[in-house]
């Protein structure tokens, strides 16, 4: 019987299936940057990135209701939390996983401003830099929030939303998966060559976690992230996984690159498949 309830809360995902459906993350003005009055940078095509966000987003991308799991992730593009590289690190991802039957919601979270007249300003751009990482980081939150008290319409399991991010955007997902609370929590975590918060003790709490890097990532190092995070998560005895792969730099995304860090999203599949959230829930 709950199966069959199950598959018929599917089926009314086509609603939002034929196309990418954009859905604000707050109810109002996104709470810290009420006062923010210039307008979003929009990019000239897919190959640039968003700048100046000032109202955060989701954007659903839903799979065909055949292969639909009943899981969702979040997916938090990089940028340095100057701007959001939503092509190879977001809708691209977002299409791989719907052909694994997984939910996407690419959040449009809130970075600095920039292209105004203190931009040249390094000192400036420092303090813009710190004060937009909490807002980006209660994006985040929220997201999770969002996605679960909706997921009953949307053909979702409360719980199987997890979280993923690339660098700064990892940063994000890192920051959620150490600090939320119930209705915030993720239920799997995977900051793709993350930087990370300054403290990364990991709650008793902490969803699973998946980790990828390159060995050779000279912008944010492995040693100093990825590793510090599984490092975290092992002390508490939560599953981890890290994979380092010894070349491609940083900000690989989901581009085609003839090396084997180009094959992490099978791996991350691998890994779905593991923690018994690729197929359908049982009745």
């Amino acid at each position: 019987m709950i199966r069959k309830l199950f598959i018929l809360m599917l089926l009314a995902v086509p609603v939002f299936a034929s196309e990418p459906k954009v859905i604000p993350l707050w109810p109002g003005a996104a709470p810290g940057s009420e006062n923010w009055n210039y307008e979003e940078g929009v990019p000239q095509d897919a190959s640039h990135p968003i700048t100046n966000v000032t109202h955060p987003t989701l954007t659903a991308y839903f799979p065909d209701p055949p292969l639909a799991t009943g899981t969702a992730v979040i997916i938090c593009p990089g940028g340095g939390f100057r701007e959001l590289w939503v092509s190879h690190e977001g809708i691209a991802l977002a299409h791989w996983l719907n052909s694994i039957g997984v939910a996407a919601f690419i959040l449009k979270y809130r970075v600095m401003r920039t292209g105004d007249t203190d931009a040249s300003d390094s000192a400036k751009m420092a303090e813009r830099r710190k004060t937009v990482i909490p807002l980006a980081i209660a994006d985040g939150q929220q997201a999770v929030r969002l996605v679960r008290s909706h997921a009953p319409e949307w053909g979702i399991a409360r719980d199987r939303i997890g979280i993923l991010g690339f660098s700064a955007g990892g940063y994000v997902a890192a920051a959620v998966a150490l600090h939320h609370d119930a209705d915030s929590r993720p239920d799997f975590a995977a900051p793709i060559y993350p930087g990370t918060p300054d403290d990364v003790t990991a709650p008793a709490d902490a969803p699973p976690l998946f980790l990828v890097h390159a060995d050779d990532d000279k912008v944010v190092t492995p040693l100093d992230h990825s590793i510090r995070l599984y490092a975290a998560w092992k002390k508490v005895g939560i599953p981890a996984e890290l994979h380092i792969y010894s070349a491609g730099g940083h900000g690989f995304g989901t581009r085609k690159i003839t090396l084997p860090a180009g094959t992490w999203t099978d791996r991350f599949r691998d890994w779905l498949e593991v923690q018994g959230i690729l197929k359908h829930p049982q009745s």
